[in-house]
């Protein structure tokens, strides 16, 4: 389903982006339930507002997406001074995950302020008002968890069985998730999470689209001009006691079956990427430490031999085998088949882009989606044919330990 621009986006409006002294980006978002944030490290965007929504689904959903946005650029009147990536009009980006169930959408603020390499600035879309009232925080007394549409206990055996059926030579690798339901006394304040989640996990870019409120170390890709990179992650480990932080990595760096599950996602990411670039390079892995977690982690940079936009660039790529699998459609069909539920845009791309087609989507991971007082968690696992089912429940349960810490206030 493809909903039009509401009557505001079919007429001509003005986009004005100036300096401006932004002070805490998600501490400006004034609206309990409406957060837009693509924030790391204290740089990033914040957004509130809607000048424009575009929702769509299906397996178009990545062209469709681009052409609108492409529609709705060319009919504003843009005075930008900065010309930086993200000044200007800015659309937030959440997508599905599958082709089917799942929607995907894209939201234009009224009001976007960014913060990159040291300059900040503030870009208005419409006659919006730049300085709404910024209500209290507000968090929670209670947090009760429940099963969601795949209990703990059926995903060890849909890990189980996909691991037979990889030891069968039916695939290589696949990525399996499961969800869990967090109910409140109250309704959940989206900038509460978010805070919470930039406190704990800087490293991290923290980020809220139409209720999907997370904070992903992953960067699927950034289009900056001639220039994409994306951050790939794929093999992971825990705290375990009596084992310090060093020995940790040193066994993941050693793990013949994480280095094999890294592998397939680095090859799945640059097979895709490399038609359209002119030059690639893939540098890692190295260890990327969290505090719930680590990852082996390797950038890939290339050189684009076009102007071609980031979100067609991300229907190219996604899903990588970092999040779904390899073979893609294999991998894909297992994973509709033994996990049975709608991930919605969880693993999906999810970030922004600027009108001209610069922007970072990263994946949809750690995270939940937040509708009133319920959120929706979710967490996933790489698995190769050496995968212990007991060992990957651990570890998603080590995963969604950010979005139960940010929704505690921990």
């Amino acid at each position: 389903m493809t909903s039009a621009p509401t009557s505001r986006a079919r007429q001509r409006i003005r986009v004005r982006s100036r300096r401006d002294t932004a002070g805490d980006l998600l501490g400006l978002l004034p609206d309990p339930e409406h957060a837009l944030a693509w924030v790391r490290d204290g740089s990033g965007l914040v957004g509130w507002g809607e000048a424009a929504r575009f929702e769509v689904s299906g397996p178009d959903r990545f062209a469709q997406a681009d052409k609108w946005w492409q529609e709705f650029v060319s009919q504003l009147d843009v005075d930008d001074t900065l010309g930086v990536p993200g000044s200007g009009p800015v659309a937030f980006v959440s997508m599905a995950f599958a082709d089917s169930p799942g929607d995907s959408v894209l939201i234009v603020p009224e009001v976007v302020v960014g913060r990159r390499n040291g300059e900040q600035w503030i870009t208005t879309i419409g006659a919006a008002d730049t300085t709404p009232d910024v209500l209290p925080l507000a968090r929670p007394s209670t947090v009760r968890y429940s099963n969601g549409q795949l209990p703990v206990t059926q995903y060890r055996e849909a890990v189980r069985s996909a691991v037979a059926r990889m030891r069968g030579g039916e695939l290589d690798k696949v990525v399996l998730a499961h969800d869990l339901v967090a109910s409140t006394d109250r309704r959940l304040d989206q900038r509460f999470v978010l805070q919470g989640l930039a406190r704990r996990y800087p490293e991290c870019w923290a980020y809220a689209v139409d209720g999907l409120v997370g904070a992903t170390p992953e960067l699927l890709l950034r289009r900056t001009g001639s220039v994409v990179d994306s951050r790939v992650l794929a093999g992971t480990t825990w705290p375990h006691d009596g084992i310090s932080d060093e020995e940790l990595a040193a066994a993941l760096m050693s793990s013949e079956k994480n280095l094999e599950e890294h592998d397939y996602a680095i090859t799945s990411l640059a097979e895709t990427l490399r038609p359209f670039c002119t030059t690639m390079s893939v540098e890692g892995p190295s260890v990327l430490r969290l505090p719930n977690v680590s990852h082996l982690s390797s950038d890939v940079i290339g050189t684009l031999g076009s102007s071609v936009s980031l979100l067609h660039l991300g229907s190219a790529v996604h899903p990588t085998a970092a999040v779904g699998g390899t073979p893609r459609l294999d991998a894909t069909t297992l994973i509709s088949q033994l996990e049975g539920m709608d991930r919605g845009r969880y693993a999906g791309p999810v970030g922004w882009i600027d009108g001209n087609g610069d922007g970072e989507l990263g994946i949809a991971l750690r995270c939940a989606q937040i509708s009133g007082s319920t959120a929706r968690l979710f967490a996933g696992c790489g698995l190769v044919a050496d995968s212990d089912p007991d060992i990957e429940v651990q570890e998603a349960h080590a995963k969604m330990r950010p979005m139960r810490e940010a929704l505690e206030g921990l």
